[in-house]
């Protein structure tokens, strides 16, 4: 007997006990289903996270306001501007190991061009920040010194703004509005994830200047900074001298607290991954508890049908049946058992990951090969559990088992 003729009768003699088989590939079913979710969310979470890293740039450090002080009384970080342009200028002079930095405010606006308008996100900031986070242009150009020192009312697209105002046209050149102040589009920024895209820049000293800015004691100052490092290798130096460096000119003692904070976006990214993929890991190693379940029920359940079906295995082997063709039909049965169960439990899985992904806004991404490696693993498991009650089956005596009622 060929495998196509053993998987034929393995599916006829399942179908003669449709509930037993279902219920039998329930564990089955609930284990790949379950691996299947938790991988699809894992790597959702793995994809999040790497889009977050790609949308800050590559070796980058974000410096913050920290805690202040006014008098004896500690104020919540960021309470006060504590970063001001100069730092940003001592950090490009004064620290080798970084290639780049900008400082940068921001607010929200309505934007408005003709008969459309568009609430967004204003940053100010100088050419330096495209540069940090590895930010191109689809279209136009960057700003140039003039602008930036002189307050020039020109401002840089992002490529959801551009599509809102726009459409299809090209924005380059052409006037909008913001806080009833015209401005010049002379760039549009080239795609980089929708978070990233809702945003429109200008120069810091006109953001300051026409509607961001503050008066006083607090011109100078930003709300944060971007430094990019001249390599991964170079960012813990970078940090180090940084904070040495803002520390002297903040006029901070030995044994006083910061007023900022420079921190490492992608590497609380990549340990945010970290703890994802330890989290997945965990959940799939229970799941997998499941499937493992499913196999000792398939055990149990082909035993009892070997005892029900002696006398059939004896007519069988009477009639010309060797013990191998007895063994391969019955494990086809388990095999049959625990394929579809994977199957199912692939759709079930797959659903229930849309499900959260559409209700809950989770990113999820199902993976072709990770439902094929758990189908697969599930007929592994029935051919592990299916193959001591095949070979029981194939070890029946002929007589004795014709004798059976």
């Amino acid at each position: 007997m060929n495998i196509g003729q053993a998987l034929l009768l393995a599916v006829q003699a399942l179908r003669l006990n449709p509930l037993r088989s279902i219920l039998t590939m329930l564990g089955i079913v609930i284990g790949v289903a379950s691996v299947v979710t938790v991988l699809a969310i894992g790597n959702g979470a793995q994809t999040q996270v790497a889009r977050q890293i790609r949308a800050i740039g590559t070796s980058v450090l974000m410096i913050n306001p920290g805690t202040a002080r006014q008098g004896a009384v500690r104020l919540k970080a960021g309470t006060r501007p504590t970063l001001t342009e100069g730092d940003v200028d001592a950090i490009l002079e004064q620290v080798p190991q970084v290639r780049a930095a900008a400082g940068s405010v921001a607010g929200s606006a309505q934007v408005i061009h003709e008969n459309r308008n568009w609430n967004t996100t204003i940053n100010g900031t100088t050419a330096n920040h495209f540069v940090v986070r590895d930010w191109t242009l689809s279209a136009g150009r960057s700003f140039n010194g003039t602008e930036v020192a002189g307050a020039g009312k020109v401002a840089i697209l992002g490529s959801v703004v551009a599509r809102e105002l726009f459409g299809t046209e090209d924005p380059v050149g052409t006037e909008i509005r913001i806080m009833n102040v015209p401005f010049e589009v002379v760039g549009v920024l080239a795609p980089k994830g929708p978070d990233q895209d809702d945003v429109v820049f200008v120069p810091l000293s006109t953001a300051k200047l026409r509607f961001l800015g503050a008066s006083g004691a607090a011109r100078d100052s930003v709300a944060y900074v971007l430094a990019k490092a001249v390599s991964d290798e170079a960012m813990p130096r970078a940090k180090e001298e940084i904070e040495g460096l803002l520390r002297q000119r903040h006029r901070i003692d030995a044994d006083g607290d910061d007023d900022f904070r420079v921190s490492d976006p992608a590497a609380a990214a990549e340990a945010q991954r970290g703890a994802t993929r330890t989290v997945a890991i965990l959940l799939t190693s229970i799941a997998a508890v499941s499937l493992l379940v499913g196999g000792i029920s398939i055990m149990n359940i082909m035993i009892v049908s070997v005892t029900e079906r002696t006398r059939e295995i004896g007519i069988r082997r009477a009639v010309g049946a060797r013990g191998r063709d007895i063994r391969l039909q019955f494990l086809c049965e388990a095999l049959v058992l625990c394929l579809v169960g994977g199957l199912i439990g692939s759709a079930i899985g797959a659903g229930v990951s849309l499900g959260l992904a559409h209700s809950a806004g989770w990113t999820t991404v199902i993976d072709a090969g990770a439902v094929a490696l758990a189908v697969g693993f599930s007929g592994a498991t029935g051919l592990f559990f299916g193959f001591y009650p095949a070979h029981r089956a194939s070890r029946l005596d002929p007589v004795e088992a014709l004798k059976a009622e």
